[in-house]
């Protein structure tokens, strides 16, 4: 899309909104997310899949720390743009503790949750024409990321039959001159897909062969299920300590998005020059939810236990019934909390009088005729697919899934 133009009185165009900013896409997530919300406030039953949002409240230790924290006037003034010293310390040693990598504190840089994390990571590394790997399906704000920073995403597909995981062979294809970074995350958002162990290390060694950066967005780390296990690639490849950059946060394992506090892991050079953009795009995060996120990676990981029990009761839940619906594939998601199944062999038919075309179309249908909010797989660069978030209460879990059963049921 291109910003609008505006007569100036010399007669010459001039843009309203930039057309850096006004080629932005709105988040597809979020906007799915707000329209069921809205036709809920409407009156009407909507069940939203579309969030990645745990229904969870934020443990109440950390709850505690952040009362206590608005009574310490220290955290009524401007604290360090970088980071709250001892949450860098604490994110330090929680690193070691999860990943088994040695960081200083000082590669530490505490960010407005994940996205400004995502967001300075590209604006640090890039310069414009650079080419990012971008595995698909991906997380919808990476591309808006990578152009916003001058990048060019550069897509490598995969899909359900190779369990939507790239391979170095698929990598090694898509590399160019111009290639400076690998986008690589698991486990993933939208698929709940885990590399393991040994294709990790595969990847990231290649990775350091041909000169290649790793941004490794690590979001979903304590979230997966089964004999699923997840690594960190820079703690399986030591050689990519100088050109690797970790994004992690708080929202999904805490239950805390909306917190805001995310965090970017890399060389000291590269963490030094981020914090310097932060100085001037938005300086220090809360403190308050400085001292919150304090309390939640230096505390028990017993609530998140919880947490990844009920997910994975609910993971098992969905994936049998979305596979029970005819013209529907639901790969066994191994992280996260969503599900990603394929809809392809419904486009077409006819359902309730449409023919949807597109898995776009077809999550229009679900919504207004089922009432029930999901995101198709065109907002992650996969069309022909949706992604349902399991992280909702059980009871409208299931109602939700078998109001989409009961509609799908009737294409023909």
């Amino acid at each position: 899309m291109s910003a609008p133009l505006d007569q100036s009185e010399s007669g010459t165009s001039k843009r309203r909104v930039s057309a850096r900013v006004g080629g932005i896409s709105e988040s597809a997530t979020l906007a799915v997310d707000s329209k069921a919300k809205a036709l809920k406030a409407a009156g009407r039953p909507v069940i939203g899949f579309g969030a990645g949002e745990p229904d969870f409240p934020t443990p109440q230790p950390v709850v505690d720390a952040a009362i206590a924290a608005c009574a310490d006037p220290r955290n009524h003034r401007y604290s360090p743009a970088a980071g709250l010293p001892e949450l860098r310390e604490a994110i330090a040693a929680k690193t070691l503790r999860d990943s088994g990598l040695t960081i200083d504190p000082s590669q530490v840089l505490v960010t407005n949750g994940g996205k400004q994390a995502v967001y300075q990571a590209f604006a640090t590394l890039l310069d414009p024409g650079d080419e990012v790997l971008l595995p698909a399906p991906y997380w919808t704000t990476y591309p808006e990321a990578i152009e916003l920073a001058g990048g060019v995403p550069v897509v490598v597909p995969t899909d359900d039959t190779t369990g939507f995981l790239a391979s170095v062979e698929q990598l090694e294809a898509a590399r160019t001159s111009r290639t400076k970074v690998l986008l690589f995350n698991s486990p993933s958002n939208p698929t709940g897909a885990v590399y393991p162990p040994e294709q990790v290390r595969a990847i990231g060694e290649w990775a350091v062969r041909n000169g290649i950066w790793v941004i490794t967005d690590e979001i979903y780390e304590h979230l997966v299920y089964g004999d699923a296990e997840h690594v960190s690639i820079a703690a399986q490849v030591p050689e990519l300590a100088d050109t690797c950059v970790i994004l992690n946060g708080v929202a999904k394992t805490y239950a805390m998005t909306g917190w805001r506090v995310g965090w970017m892991i890399g060389p000291k050079d590269v963490i030094k020059a981020a914090a310097n953009l932060q100085s001037h795009l938005s300086s220090n995060v809360a403190n308050v939810s400085q001292r919150a996120a304090l309390a939640a990676v230096s505390g028990s990981l017993d609530a998140v236990a919880d947490m990844r029990a009920a997910f994975d009761r609910r993971r098992r839940t969905i994936v049998e019934m979305l596979s029970a619906i005819p013209g529907v594939t639901c790969p066994e998601p191994e992280g996260a909390f969503y599900a990603y199944p394929s809809v392809q062999e419904l486009l077409g038919k006819e359902i309730r009088g449409a023919r949807p075309k597109t898995s776009a179309e077809l999550a229009e249908l679900v919504l207004e005729q089922a009432e029930v909010a999901v995101v198709p797989g065109e907002a992650f660069g996969t069309p022909g697919y949706f992604r349902l978030s399991y992280a909702l209460g059980d009871e409208d879990l299931v109602a939700g899934v078998q109001r989409v059963a009961d509609l799908l049921g009737e294409a023909k």
